[in-house]
């Protein structure tokens, strides 16, 4: 099998001696090329060229959620075609990878290499739906291009984190768990719209769901993780349907702390719930609009303020070695 392997050399948890190790064991089962990105966007070019080109069977992203996120955009520029575009395998090089843990691939990232040259040589796969972000037609933002995620997106409170995570990694901050959960606490006291929500979330032929100050998409379970411990914003959420959401319409301190403590109990059996968190499943096509620009995030990327965001939820999109 021709595989090219997109390799991260910033990668969080990877060493260059640990990555050279592995793309010599991948070399022994593969006819493997090797591509190292350069600059941010460059493993959805690689991507990209190799799915038009007809190169490559196989792509595998050695990296964090941020470079399978791009890898799957370049696969998916010119739209899902599983049986057609090349195969996706990760090998996860970052800090959560997310994704990569959602598919069942242990978090180490020599089990996780040995755990694909398994899956390869017993021709295992599974195909997985993912969703796209556009810009909404009509708004301010109707120029921003569609884009792919693989587990999910944030529009509101929980990109505000993520951004101020961003901030403190250009400063020279490490990514570590302490990080994110002080950013959590710097973004509650300090999010002006956590008192009286701005969002809007409105689907095909439903009431809109107004004043929402939170608003999680996801496409798999869990949400994140907190060290080794999942978190469950959407229990129903999977790989084989379309988008969950869970919204929030009220963020005062007694209902944070309440909220908070129920992610971090939650289990695949229950999630947040109360009367001001509603949970929406399987939805093909909704959008999430607000009435002042918000943060944006997919796959734990920061993307910018926004007002509009359209969500689609595709079935059977991409085939993944697992």
């Amino acid at each position: 099998m021709r595989a090219l392997i997109v390799v991260n050399p910033a990668a969080t948890t990877t060493s260059a001696r640990t990555r050279d190790v592995l793309i010599h064991a991948l070399a022994s089962d593969l006819k493997l090329d090797v591509a190292t990105t350069e600059y941010r966007g460059h493993a959805r070019d690689l991507a990209r060229q190799a799915a038009e080109g007809g190169t490559h069977e196989l792509v595998v992203a050695l990296g964090g959620d941020g470079t399978v996120n791009e890898v799957v955009n370049g696969l998916l520029h010119s739209g899902p075609d599983p049986d057609a575009l090349p195969r996706l395998a990760v090998v996860p090089g970052g800090s959560t990878n997310v994704f990569a843990r959602a598919l069942g691939l242990p978090n180490d990232v020599v089990e996780a290499t040995g755990a694909l040259l398994d899956a390869l040589r017993d021709g295992t796969e599974r195909t997985v739906g993912l969703g796209l972000a556009a810009g909404t037609p009509g708004t301010a933002d109707e120029s921003v291009p569609a884009r792919w995620f693989t587990f999910c997106a944030g529009f509101g409170f929980d990109a505000g984190v993520i951004g101020r995570v961003e901030q403190q990694r250009e400063r020279g901050k490490r990514s570590t768990h302490a990080l994110y959960i002080r950013q959590v606490a710097r973004q509650f006291l300090g999010d002006p719209h956590r008192r009286e929500g701005t969002i809007t979330l409105k689907r095909p032929d439903e009431d809109p769901v107004e004043g929402l100050v939170v608003s999680i998409v996801c496409n798999t379970v869990p949400w994140t993780y907190l060290g080794n411990r999942p978190i469950y914003a959407l229990p129903d959420a999977s790989f084989d349907t379309a988008l969950d959401v869970l919204g929030l319409s009220k963020l005062s301190t007694p209902a944070a702390t309440r909220y908070v403590t129920q992610l971090l109990t939650s289990s695949p059996e229950r999630g947040p719930r109360g009367k001001h968190a509603v949970s929406l499943h399987d939805l093909t096509d909704f959008t999430l609009q607000s009435q002042a620009p918000l943060p944006f995030q997919m796959d734990g990327d920061h993307l910018g303020l926004r007002t509009s965001v359209t969500f689609t939820g595709v079935r059977r999109a991409l085939r993944v070695i697992v």
